[in-house]
C-alpha cells in the first residue's frame, strides 16, 4: 500500500498568559492511499490542532511547531513557505470544517465559493468553472444545482451547507481530505446522509478521509482505522473492528461504555467517564488518563507509558498492557494501584 500521508513526532504549542500550552505531544501516524481513519476524543484532546497542523494554518503566533515532520505524497509540509503551502491547499489537501455557516462567505454566491479553487489551482474560465461547479454540487446532492448556485449559504440549510463544503473541499479532487467533525451541528438524520454521502465518494474518488470527531459511534460504517487521543497523544490505535471488539486502553473502553448501544439492556444506564481532561499547560509527567483510571497503578503517575504491540495494526500506550504487568499480575495487586 502507498503512504499518502506520514505525521512524525509531531508536537504543537500555544502560548498563552498562564504559560505554554502544550496541545499536540509527539504525534506520529500514517495513512495510506484510499483509506479512511478516524481520529476520536474529548474536546481539547488535540484532534482539531493536528488537522489543521497538517494544513499548516496553525496562527502564528501564539502557535508553534515545536517539532515534527508533516509528508505528503514524500513532500514534507513544514518545510514549505506559505506562497507554496497555499498550492497544497483545496489543491492536494481539501478540508471541511465544523460549522459551514462560519466556514461560508455569507456574501459570496455558493457557486462562486466553489469556482475559487477551480480557477487558482486547475485555470479553468468562467464557464468551465460553472460547468464544473454545477456537476459537484449535483454529486454531493444539492437538488437544481443549476440555480442554486447563484444562491447565498442563508439559502440553504445545515445540511445543505454542509454538503456545499465538501463540494469546495473536493473540487479539485485532492488526494488527502480532512473532515473536522462535519457532523457536529446536524441532527442525526442529517448527519447519517452526511456520512453516507462521504463513504460514497470515497468509493467513487478513491479520496483518502481524515474524520476528526469525539463520537465513536459513527466511525464504525465509514473508517478503516482508528486512533483514540487523549492530552495531545495518541494512546491507541487499530482497526475499526479490534477497537470496537478488542479495546485495550481505559480511556477507549469508557468512550465506549459512554455509548448507547442497540445490543445493550435499555434499562442499563451509560457510564460516563468521571474526572476531567489534564491541564496541558503542566502536562502529567506520567499516563495522562492516570488521574481518571479506575486500574491505575503507581508507575502510571511518574512515567510516560511506552507503546505496546498488541497485534500488526493495534497497539497502545497503556502500562496495565504492558507483558511485564502481564507477567507479574501486578495491575490486579493492591500494592500496585495508585
Amino acid at each position: 500500500m502507498k503512504t499518502i500521508l506520514d505525521v512524525k513526532n509531531l508536537s504543537v504549542s500555544f502560548d498563552v498568559y498562564g504559560g505554554e500550552v502544550q496541545a499536540v505531544r509527539d504525534v506520529s501516524f500514517q495513512m495510506y492511499e484510499g483509506e479512511a481513519i478516524a481520529i476520536v476524543g474529548e474536546s481539547g484532546s488535540g484532534k482539531s490542532v493536528t488537522a489543521q497542523t497538517i494544513m499548516r494554518l496553525i496562527q502564528t503566533p501564539p502557535g508553534k511547531i515545536r517539532s515534527g515532520q508533516i509528508f505528503l505524497d514524500q513532500q514534507d509540509l513544514l518545510s514549505l513557505s506559505e506562497k507554496e503551502m497555499q498550492k497544497v491547499r483545496g489543491n492536494k489537501i481539501g478540508m471541511i470544517f465544523q460549522d459551514p455557516m462560519t466556514s461560508l462567505n455569507p456574501t459570496m454566491t455558493v457557486g462562486k465559493q466553489i469556482m475559487e479553487g477551480l480557477k487558482q489551482h486547475q485555470k479553468l474560465n468562467g464557464k468551465a468553472a460553472r460547468a464544473r461547479a454545477i456537476e459537484l454540487l449535483k454529486m454531493v446532492g444539492i437538488p437544481n444545482p443549476e440555480s442554486r448556485i447563484s444562491q447565498y449559504p442563508h439559502q440553504f440549510s445545515g445540511g445543505m451547507r454542509q454538503r456545499v463544503m465538501i463540494a469546495i473541499a473536493l473540487a479539485c479532487s485532492p488526494s488527502l481530505l480532512i473532515a473536522d467533525e462535519p457532523t457536529t451541528a446536524l441532527d442525526v438524520t442529517i448527519q447519517a446522509q452526511i456520512l453516507n454521502l462521504m463513504k460514497d465518494l470515497q468509493k467513487k474518488l478513491k479520496t483518502s478521509i481524515i474524520l476528526i470527531t469525539h463520537d465513536l459511534g459513527i466511525v464504525a460504517d465509514i473508517c478503516d482505522r482508528v486512533f483514540v487521543m487523549y492530552a495531545g497523544q495518541i494512546v491507541e490505535t487499530g482497526t475499526k473492528r479490534e477497537i470496537f471488539r478488542n479495546p485495550q486502553h481505559p480511556y477507549t473502553k469508557g468512550l465506549l461504555k459512554s455509548l448507547p448501544r442497540l445490543d445493550q439492556d435499555k434499562k442499563e444506564p451509560l457510564i460516563p467517564i468521571f474526572g476531567s481532561p489534564p491541564d496541558l499547560i503542566q502536562p502529567p509527567q506520567g499516563c495522562g488518563f492516570c488521574s481518571r483510571c479506575d486500574e491505575a497503578m503507581r508507575i502510571c503517575e511518574t512515567v510516560p507509558p511506552e507503546q505496546t504491540v498488541i497485534s500488526e495494526t493495534q497497539s497502545v500506550r497503556c502500562w496495565l498492557q504492558h507483558p511485564y504487568a502481564k507477567q507479574s499480575g501486578s495491575p490486579g495487586s493492591q500494592e500496585a494501584r495508585v
